[in-house]
């Protein structure tokens, strides 16, 4: 997508654009035999990604660090939609006890899983190491999801095989993933303070995002799996995950004020990638503005994908150990 579309709304092939919104891309899909669980689907734009998908007849679990905030989302919700099935879930992805702990609590519900939609994160955050010992970013975007998705593979793949329905993973990546450390992702340094830069670790961990969707979706390729994995980057909108650099954040909105969006626009392409028929089969692939976009060079390298899976099992495997 231009600058132009980007500002002017102008629609793309998929016949949306950067002025969509959420329930505008979902119009008409019946989603009443999915279920859905949405990573920090009770505040931002994954509020409004559970709220939609609700809408639309989707059984939506919302995974929340907060659980009471993601309660009163959910009552919102209810009492918005009539017949809205929503149940909520405690997880904090920075924590590899607590992602453990919440597919263990979503398996004991004995239900189907449809769609995975990764997206809750933090943002330019100060240094700090998660309680398993990692840069706080790092651990959060990427090992928590990776980890989490692991964890409900078998899962989504006995859903898409007993009811024939595909199942999709979507990434919430970010146009950030371009603004990482040379060389793309410091194995090396994950956890060095004295090179740290907040803006580059979020663009290291949302290039990892990508990686993994790339990575993850080869193997279901050659497994004959029938899920997609894409990644998506919902566009720049004022959240909560800006909660770290939010004076900066409205200083930007200043001078960009044409390119940023509204929450339900900010939805959009994630319920796009996660509901639109028109994207059976599609997986590997990075969406902006609800239309293919090529990412940057780092998150089309085979090898540095295969290398971060590799890296992202063996840490996890080796706090499981200790």
């Amino acid at each position: 997508m231009s600058i132009f579309s980007l500002v002017t709304g102008r629609p793309g092939p998929s016949g949306y654009g950067s002025a969509s919104t959420a329930e505008q891309v979902t119009q008409g899909i019946d989603a009443s035999k999915l279920t859905v669980i949405v990573t920090g689907g009770g505040s931002g734009i994954g509020l409004e990604t559970s709220r939609v998908l609700a809408l639309r007849g989707a059984h939506v679990i919302i995974a929340a660090r907060n659980t009471e905030a993601a309660n009163k989302a959910k009552q919102v919700i209810v009492k918005d939609i009539e017949n809205a099935r929503v149940d909520v879930l405690k997880l904090d992805l920075s924590s590899i006890k607590s992602v453990r702990s919440f597919v263990d609590n979503f398996h004991a519900l004995h239900l189907p899983l449809n769609i995975l939609i990764n997206n809750a994160g933090v943002m330019f955050c100060p240094f700090q190491l998660s309680e398993d010992g990692i840069e706080m970013q790092f651990a959060t975007n990427h090992l928590g999801h990776f980890l989490l998705t692991n964890l409900l593979l078998d899962k989504m793949k006995d859903t898409a095989r007993t009811t024939g329905i595909e199942g999709r993973i979507v990434n919430l990546s970010s146009i950030a993933h371009l603004h990482t450390y040379e060389g793309g992702i410091c194995f090396e340094k994950i956890n060095d303070k004295s090179s740290y830069s907040d803006k580059r670790a979020y663009g290291q961990s949302k290039l990892a995002n990508l990686l993994h969707a790339r990575e993850l979706s080869r193997r279901l390729q050659e497994e004959g799996a029938n899920i997609t994995v894409n990644s998506v980057h919902p566009g720049l909108i004022m959240t909560p995950l800006m909660r770290h650099s939010a004076l900066l954040m409205r200083i930007l909105k200043v001078f960009t004020c044409l390119l940023w969006k509204n929450v339900p626009q900010g939805a959009a392409t994630t319920c796009y990638v996660a509901l639109d028929p028109r994207l059976k089969g599609v997986t590997g692939k990075y969406y902006l503005d609800c239309n293919e976009m090529v990412p940057g060079a780092y998150a089309r390298d085979q090898k540095l994908a295969r290398e971060l899976w590799d890296y992202s099992n063996k840490w996890i495997n080796s706090t499981s150990m200790s």
